[in-house]
């Protein structure tokens, strides 16, 4: 039976006033929690290509840290947001195994920006995500899904990831819309400050 939360966003139209849609791409290691940060957040039904755990993927996904994970993801999730009357964002959550990497370069093609979740059990798994980022050069924030009491601060993340001073690192919990809603809103601000800025740089150089 379907809430009717679900029957809302099976039926959730695209408003009429909508004129920019940004592509936004959600990255981040095996089970860090992209699939439901898209689930948590679009306003529409998501689309979404989990499959159930086999025994095919033991020895080839490490599952150790995400022991009650049934399923994954083995193309991509698919969601939509709108942030105000005019501004939708389209958002594609990126498999996290390393045998899927390979739809990682399709994916971030006609990106704008990304979100890469991390998880601090495991802060290793986002090294490829970055790395990947950086070499497309597409602007990307890093948001920790924080489940519980922290063990390390935001700055000590960023250290540890060796991110660069002027890429925002935020808060969050993947399970919560709210949550998850400021995270794009934080991408959302990053990329229209770094567009602020490449204008007023190619007007000083006029």
């Amino acid at each position: 039976m379907h809430s009717k939360t679900s029957d809302a966003r099976e039926h959730a139209p695209l408003s009429r006033t909508a004129r920019d849609g940004l592509k936004i791409v959600i990255v981040g290691g095996f089970g860090v929690g992209k699939t439901t940060m898209v689930r948590s957040v679009s306003e529409i039904r998501p689309l979404s290509t989990e499959e159930t755990m086999t025994q095919a993927g033991v020895g080839i996904d490490d599952a150790s840290l995400v022991q009650d994970k049934t399923t994954t993801t083995v193309a991509f999730d698919f969601g939509r947001i709108s942030l105000d009357e005019q501004m939708v964002l389209y958002l594609f959550g990126a498999p996290g195994q390393e045998r899927f990497w390979f739809l990682w370069d399709r994916l971030f093609m006609g990106t704008l920006g990304a979100v890469v979740l991390v998880d601090t059990n495991r802060l290793s798994d986002s090294w490829y995500a970055i790395d990947r980022l950086e070499h497309h050069g597409t602007p990307f924030i890093v948001a920790r899904n924080n489940f519980g009491e922290p063990q390390h601060t935001l700055e000590e993340v960023r250290a540890a990831l060796d991110l660069p001073p002027d890429v925002p690192i935020v808060d969050c919990d993947a399970r919560e819309r709210d949550s998850s809603k400021a995270v794009l809103v934080e991408l959302v601000k990053h990329l229209y400050s770094l567009s602020t800025s490449s204008s007023a740089a190619l007007e000083s150089t006029a």
